[in-house]
């Protein structure tokens, strides 16, 4: 191993990249477009307002708190739709998906329930629903709830079991702070495993590999050379990422030594799968066929984007044999938790899987056959 030669190979390989602006310049945006994109969607979860349309056809003292009771407690922007109205002409007029109809009589049968003890005495609810709508289900749970409670508050009766919550975090994580970890660990994936493919068959149909093995420069060192230049384009990458995320979202994140120990991890494990890919696949066409073959499915089944309990039994068993879903489990508890221990376990299991297929990618690298 030559320091010398190491450090000319990667000098030229930086240069070369900074000449090329604008392929350096989408490789850093493409994962922050995605936080900026996400950020934003989910920036005001804690906060979310839902529209509620509410058809009131009993006009009395107890619909209209229950109406302002599902605009407090429920969170809903409340609409008014006129009790002359057909709900179901109107949510089909309207292109609205819901619209709750307060039935007319609810006070008399709440008066009727307190003070007469007629506990037959009820009123009945309607949800009038566009069943196509994916926001329905979320807004029918929300109001089951408060409803729920809006029930116990009216008829005076007080609830025996009551509920608290305890997070297991000392602060309070927002989801862009649970996302942007998986991001780090998807863009690193991505630079590292095409950044290899793409370099290694480009050179190899130009013949350029072959003849290294001619020059000072051994297998080793090309080697070394290209782990450095992925790793240091992998921290620019991840430095942006993490400047936008605390600059537009104003993120709480732990940084700590965990997290150039899992980039670098990461680098190891998927500059070793490229390497073993370079050496069965010829054309560079095919070889960033494969390589989109490998890291599409990493990115969705890992939980890079949403977390892993969403998905059915089966997915989930497939999820936790994929190198990256320990990356992203490993940043997430180094960043998020804090959790050393669980780092290190995730450092542990990433580190072995990256020691094998870097040892098979280096054996599979041969100057001779130009690969």
């Amino acid at each position: 191993m030559n320091p010398r030669v190491i450090a000319a190979n990667l000098f030229v390989k930086l240069i070369s990249v900074w000449r090329e602006k604008t392929t350096m310049f989408f490789t850093i945006a493409f994962p922050i477009i995605l936080i900026l994109v996400f950020g934003t969607i989910f920036m005001s979860q804690d906060n979310v307002e839902f529209h509620l349309c509410v058809q009131d056809l009993d006009q009395s003292t107890s619909s209209a708190e229950s109406i302002k009771a599902l605009e407090v407690e429920g969170k809903f922007k409340i609409t008014r739709v006129d009790p002359a109205v057909n709900a179901v002409q109107y949510v089909r007029n309207n292109r609205v998906n819901l619209v709750l109809v307060i039935p007319k009589g609810l006070e008399k049968s709440l008066l009727r329930r307190k003070f007469f003890s007629d506990f037959n005495s009820s009123a009945t609810i309607t949800y009038i629903y566009d069943p196509s709508s994916s926001s329905v289900p979320v807004k029918i749970q929300i109001l089951d709830a408060v409803l729920a409670g809006i029930n116990r508050e009216m008829s005076g009766i007080p609830p025996f079991i009551k509920s608290a919550q305890k997070s297991i975090l000392t602060r309070k994580y927002r989801f862009i702070e649970y996302f942007i970890p998986g991001i780090i660990a998807m863009s690193v994936m991505t630079l590292s495993l095409f950044g290899t493919v793409n370099l290694n068959t480009e050179l190899r149909q130009k013949g350029i590999i072959r003849k290294l093995s001619t020059t000072p420069i051994t297998r080793t060192d090309w080697i070394l050379s290209d782990i450095l230049y992925q790793f240091i384009i992998a921290i620019v990458s991840t430095t942006a990422m993490l400047l936008v995320s605390y600059a537009v979202f104003d993120v709480n994140l732990h940084l700590d030594a965990w997290l150039l120990v899992f980039i670098l991890l990461d680098v190891f494990a998927f500059v070793g799968i490229g390497m073993i890919l370079t050496r069965f696949v010829k054309e560079a066409q095919s070889a960033a066929a494969a390589a989109n073959a490998i890291s599409f499915p990493m990115m969705f089944l890992s939980g890079s984007f949403f977390p892993i309990e969403l998905m059915p039994g089966f997915l989930q068993k497939i999820a936790k044999i994929l190198p990256l879903y320990y990356v992203n489990e490993g940043l997430r508890a180094a960043m998020v938790f804090e959790d050393n221990g669980d780092s290190l376990r995730n450092a542990a299991i990433i580190g072995v899987f990256a020691a094998v297929v870097f040892i098979l990618g280096i054996l599979a690298t041969k100057w001779e056959e130009g690969t």
